[in-house]
């Protein structure tokens, strides 16, 4: 059964709901890990006061018993606490109260064309839905996939390596799991603490300057076989369904694999990994600029995807619009807003890395129960002779 992950609600409507179908049976899940997903997407400097209303906390309503799958759909749901300051505005069913519509479409967000496509008057009718509250829905169903990644042995990790012109150093070499342990500690998610805090100073110059800000963050996964994905079709290769994942998260204009941009301008010697081998290490690399994925397939090398986030949309000092009632010049509407999500965005591209490569895994080695996935995967590292990194 193919992997399927759908997520359903508005930014402030009664709540968000997230279905999962194709996970397996018998996986074994942990509430608190779940839930600590969640908590994790609401961290970073730079929060808007909604952070201050939410505690998102995802309740199972199907599809698990005592704690394990059950092979079914999976539905999760997670309560917007602030719907009651807008049950009027946002009540799935008429109310007697007059709404008044909202005409002023922002640049930079799905305003103006989704009112063209969807042929509506109200701007709030499409940037409800569009609202980057729907990753907490992804939040939740990504932390399901997680889980049946740890069951493999794989685990999907992130931190931030630019907020706007503040970069944190390159790594001297590359990084393992046990790097990851405090990053959640930093207040931007940054490895490295001066860059953390010179991030944490540029982001506060920009809030008071009325400005949003956007940055760079990077998501790893270890322990992955190789041969996930495949170079047969081109919607079947691997790094165009990342890359289409992390694009799919709001505010992300670009996505690389490895060292993505930079590998264009260097000489091919110095671009690709070349191959080895040794009784010990059976193939392996001593560098990974593919980022763990090659002719659309994974290598087994920790894969390496970074994604570029532009600055959010709603700014504290609005810019120039329309009113698409009137049609006459007016400043974007103004809602309450962060001023920078990378830290949070970091967390969020970690649930869809992880849906993608579940996927994989769920196309690959199928299997009604997680011990039938396991005996496939054991089987398959036999045959190709891979060892454990």
């Amino acid at each position: 059964m193919p992997l399927r992950l759908i997520t359903a609600g508005e930014s402030h409507g009664p709540g968000l709901t997230c279905l999962v179908e194709g996970l397996p049976a018998g996986l074994q899940l942990d509430q608190e890990r779940l839930n600590r997903d969640l908590a994790r997407r609401q961290l970073g400097h730079g929060r808007g006061g909604r952070m201050k209303i939410e505690t998102d906390r995802a309740f199972v309503t199907a599809g698990v018993r005592h704690g394990r799958t059950l092979g079914g759909p999976i539905a999760l749901q997670i309560a917007n606490r602030d719907y009651a300051n807008w049950e009027e505005r946002m009540n799935p069913w008429p109310v007697t109260a007059e709404i008044p519509e909202v005409h002023l479409p922002r640049p930079g967000h799905a305003d103006l064309v989704g009112v063209w496509k969807y042929g509506l008057t109200d701007v709030r009718d499409i940037l409800e839905r569009a609202s980057a509250r729907e990753t907490t829905a992804r939040v939740a169903g990504g932390a399901l996939c997680r889980e049946f990644l740890a069951a493999l042995g794989v685990e999907v990790r992130s931190h931030v390596v630019q907020i706007g012109t503040v970069y944190a150093p390159a790594a001297t070499g590359p990084l393992a799991v046990d790097d990851f342990d405090a990053v959640d500690d930093n207040p931007v998610r940054c490895l490295d603490a001066e860059a953390g805090r010179l991030m944490v100073e540029h982001i506060n110059v920009q809030r008071k300057a009325n400005e949003s800000i956007g940055g760079v963050f990077e998501v790893v996964a270890y322990g992955l076989v190789p041969g996930l994905g495949s170079h047969v079709s081109w919607e079947t290769r691997l790094d165009g369904r990342i890359a289409a994942a992390i694009c799919s998260i709001q505010a992300v204009k670009g996505a690389a694999l490895g060292d993505g941009w930079d590998l264009a301008a260097r000489p091919g010697s110095l671009a690709h990994d070349e191959i080895l081998f040794s009784e010990e290490r059976g193939y392996h690399r001593e560098t990974n600029r593919s980022g763990g994925l090659e002719g659309g397939m994974t290598t087994g090398e920790p894969l390496i995807v970074r994604g570029a986030m532009k600055p959010l949309p709603t700014l504290t000092q609005p810019l120039r619009s329309v009113d698409i009632s009137t049609r006459e010049p007016a400043q974007a509407l103004r809602e309450r807003t962060d001023s920078c999500t990378v830290p949070a965005a970091g967390v969020v591209a970690e649930a869809m890395l992880a849906f993608v490569l579940a996927e994989a895994y769920r196309e690959k080695f199928g299997g009604d129960h997680i011990d039938d996935v396991r005996d496939a995967v054991a089987h398959y590292r036999e045959r190709i002779g891979w060892k454990a990194r």
